[in-house]
């Protein structure tokens, strides 16, 4: 159990135990349906709105926003607010790639845009989005080209997860240097960040900024009350990662992200074309607390491909 949460720790963690176990013996699947309109796929949970994934060809890059808790119906993430309003809500993106930023404002000093996007699976018990995007700037040669597949599943009522599984392929010879603007992020909404008054934990029962950043973890957790009801966002690695467990980049105004590149040796990352990196994760959208134990159970089912978590090959 958590002994190094603030606030009740222990107690919010025997009850996350309790309500996932609750979940796994009486979970029932809910229905989950999506649909293009614009420059999104529009996802709903048992007819109610959870996210939309956003990739309109003037954006930065494609990001989920909102992304509405089950308890709330309010989302749980921001984007584009101060501080740091490059941050968009749930996304994917790096720095200091070739000497382009596909991270912070500005497309001239580059863009991930969507090529194609598909939507694979659009009713029943989960969602699929595919899509390939290349990386690009005006003057350079476009260093990357990624291709995704994002799964949505709604396991049981006070529980929705976002499978996000990426490929980057290299185009020519690409170098990486160290910086801390990189992979797949979140940033929480106010109310739920730890200067809220939330919780922010991993796997070792480390809590807050201070004590969470740069250590490695599987899976991180960022949760607050909102209206008497606790919601959050965890956000697992899969084992099979380049880098797992990672290092997390951990903010306490709301921002935590499993980059490695803030401590990326001297010379930084090198690839070549052709050598791909695939990148698993999975985030984890809940009502009420989660404890440890609840997590691990919840990676290791995910890494099985059972139903309840996720599904990854």
């Amino acid at each position: 159990m958590i002994n190094t949460v603030p606030s009740g720790g222990r107690r919010l963690a025997a009850f996350g135990l309790a309500l996932l176990s609750g979940l796994a013996a009486n979970a029932q699947p809910q229905q989950v349906t999506a649909r293009m309109e614009n420059d999104a796929v529009v996802v709903e949970v048992a007819g109610t709105p959870f996210t939309h994934y956003r990739f309109a060809a003037d954006q930065k890059y494609p990001y989920f926003f909102p992304v509405n808790g089950p308890a709330s119906g309010r989302t749980i993430t921001v984007h584009q607010t101060e501080p740091y309003p490059h941050h968009s809500s749930i996304f994917f993106g790096c720095d200091r790639v070739n000497g382009g930023n596909y991270w912070q404002e500005g497309n001239d000093r580059g863009q991930i845009v969507p090529l194609k996007t598909r939507l694979v699976q659009a009713a029943g018990e989960a969602v699929v989005i595919e899509q390939h995007c290349r990386w690009q700037r005006p003057g350079a040669p476009a260093p990357f080209e990624d291709s995704r597949r994002i799964t949505i599943k709604a396991p049981a009522p006070d529980r929705r997860t976002i499978e996000f599984d990426v490929t980057w392929n290299p185009l020519i010879d690409v170098n990486i240097q160290r910086n801390n603007h990189a992979l797949f992020s979140a940033r929480l909404a106010p109310d739920l960040c730890v200067k809220g008054g939330g919780t922010l934990v991993n796997a070792a029962g480390d809590s807050g900024e201070q004590d969470t950043f740069g250590k490695v973890s599987p899976w991180m957790d960022y949760s607050g009350e909102r209206d008497g009801v606790r919601e959050g966002l965890a956000i697992l690695s899969h084992p099979a990662n380049r880098w797992h467990p990672p290092q997390w980049f951990t903010r306490d105004y709301g921002f935590f992200s499993p980059t490695p590149m803030n401590w990326l040796p001297d010379g930084g990352l090198n690839l070549k074309p052709g050598e791909t990196i695939r990148l698993r994760y999975l985030a984890v959208v809940h009502r009420g607390p989660l404890d440890r134990e609840s997590l691990d159970h919840l990676l290791a089912d995910w890494v099985k491909g059972k139903a309840g978590a996720g599904q990854a090959p």
